[in-house]
């Protein structure tokens, strides 16, 4: 997807963001911007689009991004419904690279910080004890204030570079460039009715004429943006779907295939394998036993 450059706000008495949100959801923009960013889900659960994946998130999620990985977090329907005891909490620190100097960055005891950059273009989840460390960092950071912010931020960034508990995110290292502001909103409005009615039978005429496109100019476009077809974004979005229902449900495996939009339970089974890798059955017995 071509996503939205969001400038960070900023001030000159910070070297740095830290914020702790509450708020009804985190909105559906996909956008990118220059600074790494430290996200940590306390409250939320809905499908994360990072890169050219797509996975639920669930609370106590940790994940670092690299400088200009496009990303959006759609919550569940539920949060859209004005329900006020429904809300996501996040923790989320957003830092430019060379934030610290860039003197640092060449620093000989400093060398695992570069790398760690590297690493973060592919996005990683953080996992295990790292996770819980930073997650008590983050929160120690929103309090402080002159040079204990500095201290702590680094005390995070040796957390990260050092750790081997995480998993990446995407598979390659893909460039974004800034889209333009109509490019902006007709894929966040095809990813947005996309999310809403993916338990739907959706043409691609219903989808292309929503785009203002050609059935044509669409399949080329969307391929374009996102280096899938349509149909396969589709198709991850429903299987992304079954997944959480297969955790969080005790429905039956076939009654989830339709639930999720499959309009049989052979090609659910195909379409699940394709995604994941394994059965339902075997996600469901793995998740288990994690």
């Amino acid at each position: 997807m071509k996503p939205h450059f969001h400038k960070i706000p900023s001030t000159l008495q910070s070297s740095f963001s830290i914020r702790h949100d509450i708020k009804p959801d985190f909105g559906n923009v996909w956008h990118y911007h220059p600074e790494l960013e430290l996200h940590y889900i306390i409250k939320g659960e809905g499908v994360r689009f990072i890169g050219d994946n797509i996975s639920n998130f669930t609370p106590d999620e940790m994940v670092l991004l690299g400088e200009n990985l496009p990303h959006t977090w759609r919550c569940k329907d539920e949060y859209f419904q004005n329900n006020p005891d429904l809300h996501v909490e996040a923790m989320v620190i957003q830092f430019l690279p060379d934030c610290l100097g860039k003197n640092l960055l060449s620093l000989p005891e400093a060398y695992l910080i570069p790398k760690l950059f590297e690493k973060a273009k592919s996005g990683m989840v953080i996992t295990g004890k790292a996770k819980d460390k930073l997650a008590e960092l983050m929160k120690s950071s929103i309090e402080a204030t002159n040079l204990d912010r500095i201290i702590i931020l680094l005390s995070i960034l040796k957390t990260l570079a050092e750790t081997d508990e995480y998993a990446t995110i995407v598979n390659g290292k893909n460039t974004f460039y800034q889209s333009n502001e109509s490019e902006t909103l007709r894929i966040n409005k095809i990813c947005t009715y996309t999310m809403t009615n993916y338990k739907n039978d959706i043409t691609l005429e219903e989808i292309a004429s929503l785009s203002n496109l050609s059935i044509t100019s669409f399949c080329r476009y969307f391929k374009l943006m996102t280096k899938k077809t349509y149909y396969d974004f589709l198709i991850e979005i429903r299987v992304s779907h079954a997944c959480r229902f297969l955790i969080e449900s005790k429905l039956p495996t076939e009654m989830i295939c339709f639930d999720c939009g499959f309009n049989n339970v052979s090609n659910f089974y195909r379409h699940f394998k394709k995604v994941t890798g394994m059965t339902p059955l075997d996600y469901k017995r793995k998740y288990l036993n994690e």
